[in-house]
């Protein structure tokens, strides 16, 4: 590799640290701000149990999916694209960004929804200790946010062995929805 494309490569890296490092911040306030609102402004437990169920499972799907990418080949979606398969060229894309796309999912998506969890467990653990008539939520906020965060560690290591195992059948089907939002210029 040239000096030129190598310095060029180290600028293009550079920049998408840049644009990762803004959008990660920016993200991660906005929806910490709404699911603290959310969940302090409900009062209901259930609520905030099922916002806090979401979170976790959107970090779970993008971890998936970040891994998956990771470890699928391009060699079936070159034939898919051949045959002009719905969503083969956009898994192809995403392969070949592979590390970006990774990035994106497993670090920004699944680190933010990381932190969204613990942000939110603390608050039903806090609210759960005043029902209880707790003076000192802090067994209580410790019990609830561990145990949020070895499930969450649990389902992701469970599902990285799923990506890794499926990860062909996995990319297919987001290539698919993202051809969905694809639209193409006449």
């Amino acid at each position: 590799m040239s000096k030129k494309a190598n310095k060029k490569d180290h600028i293009n890296q550079r920049k998408w640290l840049a644009i990762i490092f803004v959008s990660t911040f920016a993200l991660s306030a906005v929806f910490n701000m709404l699911s603290t609102e959310l969940v302090e402004n409900v009062n209901n437990i259930i609520i905030s149990a099922v916002l806090l169920v979401f979170v976790v499972a959107v970090g779970i799907c993008f971890d998936l999916i970040g891994t998956a990418v990771t470890a699928a080949s391009d060699v079936p979606f070159h034939a898919m694209a051949s045959n002009k398969k719905k969503g083969a060229k956009e898994a192809l894309l995403l392969i070949k960004n592979a590390d970006r796309v990774a990035n994106v999912c497993a670090d920004v998506i699944g680190d933010i929804c990381g932190v969204l969890s613990g942000a939110i467990s603390a608050l039903i653990a806090g609210n759960v200790a005043k029902m209880l008539g707790q003076k000192d939520i802090t067994l209580t906020t410790l019990l609830v946010t561990a145990t949020v965060t070895a499930l969450t560690v649990w389902s992701k290591g469970l599902f990285k062995q799923i990506a890794i195992k499926n990860s062909t059948r996995i990319i297919s089907f987001v290539g698919r929805v993202i051809s969905i939002f694809h639209f193409k210029s006449k």
